[in-house]
């Protein structure tokens, strides 16, 4: 009879709580159970781990083996568990030494051959086993990956057989060592492609200074989805613990592993207008993060705005003002952060080209209105800058045919600005602009007389509600910290309520309907 403790990591949200893996053989008929909320993954380990021992020319104990997965009330699920399950066994039968589980922690799927396969949400498991003080024995497959987390002695195996070498001293593994040279800069596509379209560069400029979200209106074909693209590019490199941060979402996502050498880019995520609300901000019978957290620390890009259905569009409300989401099942609840910037795009109507000077448009004022309507109030006020995107002249267009502008901006220069002011807000309230606190935002938002009066008669004018004045508020803020304005002024005020495109009316009423 043996005991045999080990330590291992379940998945909870982002999070990799502790799991004890605690192996007893003793007498009695031979049985194995698994005890400790295990999912049908966990509790079909039973099998594979037999197939890995005996394959492994091991003994497999006669009596009844017993493993309990602590704490009780954790759901475990996925094939992570294999490998402490294995080694529990075989160290509890006393073939295997195990003076070094202690300063161990295991993850891995086992084949029948005793192969190891890799799991997912590895990076989690990773930050949390350095954070305990502990090596991390994982299927060599999983290795690059873990390594992206400084400081955490990674142990890769290939095989049950050289996990057990390793605890015996008869064959050590090396640690694995991340790759020399470093991670390369990220690339993104360069905002000097674009033609024209001054005023929404100079959005796109604002909206990542301050972290705003924007809305491009315009008919198709006219840049939107292009300037989209192109805002990870002029964002603020992320720094280490951001891009880990992001790394962990993307590696319990289950989508696609974590690629180390672009492992610092900024996210950009586009879904299809025909998302659901659960791909949206995630969920499932065991949560899984959705499109606006694998956005995080990056850009959520809705085109086709009025396309979504409007009880998915709602769902962004919440996460648009706190940064999170929380996720709740019957028997589940996770927590994923949602930091995203939010830039959608629209057409002016139902075919696109109300105002057009040819007149193509033959929609109607009644037309217009329903399609408008299909975004909410609620949301439009929580998008601080809303501006049309006209249709270039066909000489403007042919004039950059050949390639860029000489006298285009790059991403970098406009990156070096957008560096700067951030840098400005971190200094003076720790955080961007677009998500200052009441009390912050009358601290470092204040106007004089003649800017007060101003604000107040865009709100008389406009009809503005609290909300859309605090952003006005938080633009104009922005707006003064790219030009390295302590003060804002009547001119930051000005360029900021002209960005509230849909409450001054939107292009419906300038153009005043069709047929």
């Amino acid at each position: 009879m043996g005991l045999c403790v080990l330590h291992s990591r379940a998945r909870e949200g982002i999070r990799a709580p502790e799991v004890f893996v605690e192996v007893h053989s003793g007498g009695g008929l031979p049985a194995m159970s698994i005890v400790g909320l295990p999912e049908m993954a966990v509790k079909e380990s039973r099998d594979r781990v037999r197939g890995a021992i005996l394959n492994g020319r091991f003994d497999f104990p006669a009596g009844r083996v017993t493993i309990n997965l602590a704490p009780a009330d954790l759901p475990k699920e996925g094939g992570r568990f294999d490998l402490p399950i294995a080694v529990g066994i075989i160290g509890a039968s006393g073939q295997v030494r195990t003076e070094q589980l202690p300063r161990l922690e295991l993850l891995g799927e086992l084949a029948l051959t005793g192969a190891l396969r890799p799991v997912s949400a590895v990076l989690p498991a990773a930050l949390a086993a350095r954070d305990a003080g502990r090596a991390l024995v994982l299927p060599r497959a999983n290795a690059d990956e873990a390594a992206l987390v400084e400081g955490l002695q990674i142990l890769p195996a290939e095989h049950l057989l050289e996990v057990c070498a390793h605890l015996n001293g008869d064959a050590v593994i090396t640690p694995h060592a991340a790759p020399i040279g470093g991670v390369p800069r990220p690339t993104y596509p360069d905002l000097a492609d674009v033609q024209g379209q001054e005023q929404a560069k100079r959005a796109l400029e604002i909206a990542a200074a301050g972290g705003h979200s924007l809305l491009f209106i315009g008919p198709p074909g006219t840049g939107k989805s292009m300037l989209a693209n192109r805002l990870p590019g002029i964002l603020p490199t992320l720094d280490d613990a951001e891009a880990l941060e992001v790394a962990a979402i993307r590696s319990v996502s289950g989508q696609a592993e974590v690629d180390p050498a672009r492992w610092r880019e900024r996210p950009f995520r586009a879904p299809h207008h025909t998302a659901s609300g659960v791909a949206l901000v995630g969920g499932g019978g065991t949560p899984r993060p959705g499109e606006i957290s694998l956005a995080h620390m990056g850009v959520l890009f809705l085109d086709e705005l009025p396309e979504f259905d409007r009880r998915v569009l709602e769902v962004l409300r919440e996460p648009l003002e706190s940064g999170r989401i929380h996720i709740s099942r019957a028997a589940r609840h996770a927590e994923f952060p949602a930091r995203f910037q939010l830039v959608a795009a629209m057409n002016p109507c139902p075919c696109g080209y109300l105002g057009d000077p040819q007149g193509r448009c033959r929609c109607t004022a009644e037309q217009v209105a329903r399609y408008r309507a299909r975004i909410s109030g609620p949301l439009l006020d929580r998008i601080d800058l809303q501006l049309e995107v006209p249709r270039l002249p066909a000489e403007r267009l042919t004039a950059g045919a050949t390639g860029a502008a000489p006298d285009a901006e790059t991403s970098a220069a406009v990156r070096a600005r957008v560096e700067q002011a951030r840098a400005r807000q971190l200094t003076r309230a720790g955080c961007t602009n677009a998500v200052l606190e009441a009390g912050a935002l009358a601290q470092h938002c204040t106007l004089d007389e003649q800017g007060r009066q101003l604000v107040t008669q865009a709100m008389r004018r406009l009809s503005l509600s609290g909300r859309a004045y605090h952003r006005i508020l938080k633009v104009a803020r922005t707006i003064a910290d790219l030009a390295d304005s302590k003060a804002i002024n009547v001119a930051h005020l000005g360029e900021a309520i002209g960005y509230r495109r849909l409450d001054r009316g939107g292009a419906a009423q300038s153009a005043g309907g069709g047929a």
